[in-house]
């Protein structure tokens, strides 16, 4: 698969070489590299690994992105860096923005620094309208070494939203997010 990386900062640098080492093609669009355009024409899929204010300044510079896949591992802090911002979801807002792309929300529950090396019992929930655009997301997910789970459809990437400013205000304030959601066996 051709996989276009938006932005060059931690979750690039996380993701990408997994994809790379299963032998994926990837091309990133960012600072000293190519550009979004020339990204965006090259790649099945994108990943917006860029922060979530700043996809909206580099999806017109994109080009067209009909029948693109975007990967949408966004998260946007709100005024606290806790809380999620009020308004539409970040991923009903790039669909709206990219009409045609078929986005899928995935990669926003975990820290940057868990994608370097997975566990592998990390499942990645991903919602999305397209039955073709979440296989293909499913297959990076599996190529990261994790199990995809479907979470629903793009009507319910608010939830994942929510969930990871609420993890994160969790980890922020001290605390193992990861206790809430351990399963009665262990």
């Amino acid at each position: 698969m051709r996989i276009g990386i938006f932005g060059t900062g931690a979750m690039a640098t996380a993701l990408g070489p997994h994809w790379t080492n299963a032998g994926h093609e990837l091309r990133v669009a960012g600072r000293g590299t190519g550009t979004w355009a020339e990204v965006a024409a090259f790649a099945d899929a994108v990943l917006l690994a860029i922060p979530a204010d700043a996809v909206f300044d580099v999806l017109p510079k994109a080009g067209p992105l009909h029948g693109k896949v975007l990967v949408d591992c966004t998260n946007q802090p709100g005024p606290t860096g806790t809380e999620p911002p009020p308004g539409t979801p970040v991923a009903t807002r790039i669909a709206a923005a990219a009409p045609g792309a078929h986005v899928v929300k995935a990669f926003n529950l975990a820290h940057v620094d868990v994608w370097r090396e997975p566990p592998a019992t990390l499942t990645v929930p991903l919602c999305g309208d397209d039955p073709a655009a979440l296989d293909v997301v499913r297959t990076l997910v599996r190529d990261v070494g994790c199990t995809p789970v479907l979470g629903g459809g793009l009507d319910r990437a608010h939830l994942l939203e929510a969930t990871a400013a609420f993890a994160i205000g969790l980890w922020f304030a001290g605390e193992d997010a990861r206790a809430i959601l351990v399963s009665a066996d262990g």
